[in-house]
């Protein structure tokens, strides 16, 4: 099987997903991270009445003219317990930032710009129409949608669908994602390894990326390099209803790699399993029933970097994210020389400083992007280092330091 291009490989692994997870409400306090099943439509108006923005007197515009002028205070409206009469000719309402103001009155006056004494207050400025009101419905007014489907919600969102008067919104449950570590090899992070063993860390961190995608992950534990291994926990995957199961390692075609194997006598119908890419070219995709497959390279970085262009991408789309296979690539400066790229998508651990340029309308600051000297998908150190992924294409001509390149910023996704 030839190579396939970065973009078909992500073309393919979201055509197959036949739509999004099933619904459920949940209550405002819980949708954290969670997005949105339908549209959200605001049930009352948002301020509901004719609010003060200010600190002052609730007046009518045309009883002062001209200042100064003395007005009689009738009463007090402060938030949440409004004045219920009317301003007449001559009165005043003291009033209180939120509160609504009184039928009659159609200004406000800031305290600053008055006098009390009594039950009297001189008004030392002219007041205008409408000055310092906000209206009924200012910021949104009832049946207007404000948040759509698909929308992955926040603070921002959840305040907003308070104020909207919900407590309860119809979100996508979080997909669940196994995540299976292959190979003898392994040991579980702050277990003990043996002199020809290493830690399984690509477990841990992409079942943070899972969580932080709005999924659910399920920890498989490490599999043995055997057959029977293998079965017993993808079979375990299965029983959960893992909407995707990802494996870390194994996916390749070598003797000891029988993740491929051990998924078809379970019945996986195989999509593709290399792909141009660099890091990660061993990637495997298929499905196993219902449930998605990825299969990752073994390696750290190259993991990571699947999991970011594949993996991502697959739980956002069954979220019903209609954005899940946007370009996530935005555009710095490369700050060193590069030779051409070979065959293979090219992704280079980079950090990243900011440079300012000057343009028509000012000074801009672009970031620029100086890739690491070594680029070994096993060095994690390398990348907590970095701060973006550089991008080349398959056959990139040689590139001089201060030319327009493509980033993918990693705090995105990790």
């Amino acid at each position: 099987m030839s190579l396939i291009s970065v973009e078909e490989a992500l073309s393919r692994i979201l055509a197959g997903i036949p739509g999004p997870v099933e619904s459920k409400r949940v209550p405002l306090s819980a949708c954290a991270g969670r997005t949105l099943a339908e549209d959200v439509v605001a049930l009352r108006d948002q301020p509901p009445f004719p609010a003060s923005a200010m600190d002052g007197y609730a007046l009518r515009s045309a009883d002062s003219p001209q200042a100064p002028s003395t007005l009689t205070v009738i009463g007090t409206s402060a938030a949440g317990h409004r004045f219920h009469g009317t301003v007449g000719a001559g009165q005043a309402v003291r009033i209180f930032t939120g509160a609504p103001v009184p039928e009659g009155a159609d200004a406000v006056i800031l305290q600053e710009d008055a006098q009390a004494h009594g039950d009297r207050v001189t008004i030392t400025e002219a007041p205008r129409p409408q000055r310092h009101i906000r209206p009924a419905g200012l910021d949104f007014k009832a049946g207007e949608a404000l948040l759509h489907v698909g929308r992955r919600l926040d603070a921002r969102h959840i305040a907003l669908a308070a104020a909207m008067g919900h407590g309860a919104l119809n979100v996508r449950r979080r997909p669940r994602a196994a995540l299976l570590a292959t190979g003898d090899e392994l040991v579980r992070p702050g277990e003990e390894a043996g002199p020809d063993q290493i830690t399984a860390s690509s477990l841990p961190a992409t079942a943070l990326m899972v969580e932080k995608a709005g999924g659910e992950p399920i920890d498989l534990g490490i599999a043995h390099d055997t057959l029977e291994s293998l079965e017993e926990r993808i079979q375990a995957a299965l029983d959960a209803q893992a909407d995707i199961l990802v494996t870390l390692g194994g996916a390749s075609v070598g003797e000891h790699d029988l993740v491929q194997k051990a998924l078809a006598r379970q019945g996986m119908s195989l999509g593709f399993w290399r792909v141009a890419l660099k890091p990660g070219k061993p990637l495997m995709h298929g499905r196993l029933g219902s449930t998605l497959l990825l299969g990752l390279p073994g390696n750290p970085v190259s993991s990571l970097v699947c999991s970011v262009l594949f993996l991502i991408p697959a739980i956002r789309a069954l979220c019903g994210d209609p954005q899940a296979g946007a370009d996530p690539t935005e555009t710095a400066l490369l700050g060193t020389d590069l030779p051409a790229n070979g065959d293979r998508q090219d992704y280079m651990r980079a950090s990243l400083s900011g440079q300012e340029i000057e343009t028509e309308t000012g000074r801009l600051t672009i970031s620029v992007a100086t890739p690491h000297a070594r680029q070994d998908s096993s060095m994690l150190g390398i990348l907590e280092r970095s701060d973006a992924l550089l991008v080349r294409p398959p056959q990139a001509p040689a590139t001089a330091a201060g030319s327009p390149c493509r980033i993918v910023r990693l705090g995105r996704f990790c």
